[in-house]
């Protein structure tokens, strides 16, 4: 029997900067075969893509500090 997959994204914000959308990219890209490390480095270049560099930097900052 195989384990079930929680998800990451548990309790985070959906909204703009409060890490569930990120999170929920980074589950689904794993679920279609990709590591955890590399799902995380695609959906960073997406939020860069999307937001630019400055604004995504900011976000991943807040995360940082709502983490510790």
């Amino acid at each position: 029997m195989a384990l079930k997959k929680t998800g990451s994204y548990k309790g985070k914000s959906n909204k703009i900067g409060g890490g569930g959308r990120f999170s929920q990219l980074v589950d689904a890209m794993e679920g279609k075969g990709m590591s955890m490390k590399r799902a995380k480095a695609v959906a960073a270049a997406a939020g860069r893509k999307k937001y630019g560099k400055i604004r995504f930097q900011k976000m991943a900052a807040v995360g940082r500090k709502r983490v510790k």
